[in-house]
């Protein structure tokens, strides 16, 4: 089957919106550091839209900082791809040609950073997870024991990781006499431009600190909320796309509707339109970051893994379910007190609106994939969140069957008796601790131990810790749907 490229767009069906501007013309103004589904159904659409409006300064180069699956998905297609944007029967299509190319970091490290060291590169956007950043959970400092993180102090112009391209390119920026470009993480975690900035400082200063020191002056790090629900790409989604076009995409993605980013108004240097694209600037971005991350995300992982649990592949399965809906309603009860909306946001249509994103059966959005990585994701999605009800004498029964509904997914078996593969930095940790634990208290305490999971204020707090084992205990007895069920009566 011939692959989507430039010579294709013309054969498409009349109903694909194609890129409609000369991508020859257009400038590398953006490198993209771990450039996944979720960079191509978002950001890099933005950047598509700038070019559409005839600001050809924002090309797009991406970069796998680790495997060349992306690369040769897209560089056979000229960095063309197809966004499907599903909505109940509803199917638009539209290709983008944002990307100019890909590049695999790890296969020629200087290359990369030759091409973020270029004068027109003005921005670095990244979405890396939150292993990606190198830095401790716990104390937010910078892991220099990490081998890799190590390799980059030791060779700073071969880097490995996140933080060390962004350093090795600035240092070839500054020796060039070039500004720093602005450095925007869309990770989806709490302070993001704060993280990345404080590793790339630390892994400045252990390089050179005078380099430190400039990108501390001249450098922007600004705070993001990116939001959009980006499922993972199956082969019968590529099938059916090939069906409609009449060639093969091997880099579609596909997403809802719904598409937002928000950006603190801090940038280094150039920069597209982004109000004119659709971009919220604004001063304060963590009212927006917090609203997104413990109503959206938090009921996200909550019943990702309650669904998993009880056998539901998908969101829109579980959600379909009264216990569990009403489960989502009662969550969002606690996390909204823990909120100072901003101005603009409804908090009432917020949720209604999530719960119909939730719902959207064209979506296919499974519950194992939002499952993955959940000791990186609990702090910020539930953990916070409950701090915040306890200190403030409140009560936190959802959050806390969220909490040990990832516990009790560590165990690798769901409730109909199949092995499920645990997913997680911290899976081979947790299986030694289930492993050696004789009790289901046990079993609580000792997760609850993990430093880089729970502060120990909160696995100290014996409200908390009574909650989260509860909730444990009725899931061992009676199951997520019924557990579910009781958090609400």
């Amino acid at each position: 089957m011939t692959r989507l490229d430039e010579a294709a767009l013309t054969g498409l069906p009349d109903d694909v919106v194609r890129p409609g501007y000369d991508r020859t013309a257009a400038r590398t103004g953006v490198v993209h550091l771990g450039i996944g589904a979720f960079h191509r159904a978002h950001q890099a659409v933005v950047f598509d839209d700038a070019l559409k409006s005839g600001d050809l300064r924002w090309g797009v180069l991406g970069a796998s900082l680790r495997s060349p699956g992306v690369r040769d998905q897209l560089n056979p297609q000229d960095g063309l791809y197809t966004l499907v944007v599903r909505d109940g029967e509803r199917e638009d299509l539209r290709v983008i040609g944002a990307c100019r190319s890909v590049m695999v970091g790890p296969e020629d490290p200087a290359a990369l950073v030759a091409a973020m060291a270029d004068a027109d590169v003005h921005i670095v956007t990244l979405t890396v997870t939150e292993k990606g950043y190198r830095l401790d959970p716990a104390s937010g400092e910078l892991l220099v024991e990490d081998p890799d993180v190590a390799a980059d102090i030791a060779d700073i112009e071969r880097p490995r990781t996140a933080p060390g391209f962004i350093v090795a390119a600035l240092r070839a920026r500054r020796t060039a006499g070039l500004g720093p470009f602005t450095v925007i993480s869309c990770d989806n975690l709490p302070h993001n431009g704060r993280r990345i900035r404080a590793g790339v400082l630390a892994m400045a200063r252990a390089v050179d600190s005078s380099l430190a020191e400039w990108i501390a002056a001249e450098g922007a790090f600004p705070q993001t909320m990116i939001d959009r629900i980006v499922p993972a790409t199956t082969a019968e989604d590529v099938v059916r796309l090939t069906a409609r076009l009449g060639v093969e995409d091997q880099g579609m993605v596909k997403a809802e509707p719904f598409t937002q980013w928000v950006i603190e108004d801090r940038f280094a240097g150039e920069r597209p339109d982004f109000a004119a694209l659709g971009v919220q600037l604004t001063d304060a971005v963590e009212p927006w970051e917090d609203a997104k991350l413990r109503l959206l995300n938090g009921a996200h992982s909550a019943v990702a893994y309650l669904g998993a649990l009880s056998g539901h592949e998908h969101v829109h399965e579980a959600v379909a379910v009264p216990a569990f809906r009403a489960y989502v309603e009662a969550l969002w009860d606690e996390a909204q007190t823990t909120l100072n909306p901003p101005p603009g946001l409804d908090v009432a249509a917020y949720r209604a609106e999530l719960m119909a994103r939730f719902s959207n059966s064209a979506l296919m959005h499974r519950t194992r994939q939002i499952a993955m990585d959940g000791s990186q994701k609990l702090p910020q999605r539930l953990l916070a969140g409950a701090a915040e009800r306890l200190a403030a004498d409140q009560g936190i029964e959802a959050m806390a069957l969220g909490v040990a509904a990832w516990m009790r997914w560590q165990e690798g078996v769901t409730e109909q008796g199949e092995t499920v593969v645990v997913d997680d930095p911290l899976a081979s940790r947790t299986a030694e601790l289930i492993e050696a634990s004789e009790t289901d208290e046990a079993q609580v305490r000792a997760l609850l131990g993990l430093s880089a999971v729970f502060p120990a204020s909160l696995a100290e707090e014996p409200r908390f810790v009574e909650a989260v084992t509860a909730a444990f205990l009725a899931l061992r007895e009676h199951g997520a749907v019924e557990a579910a069920r009781r958090v609400t009566e």
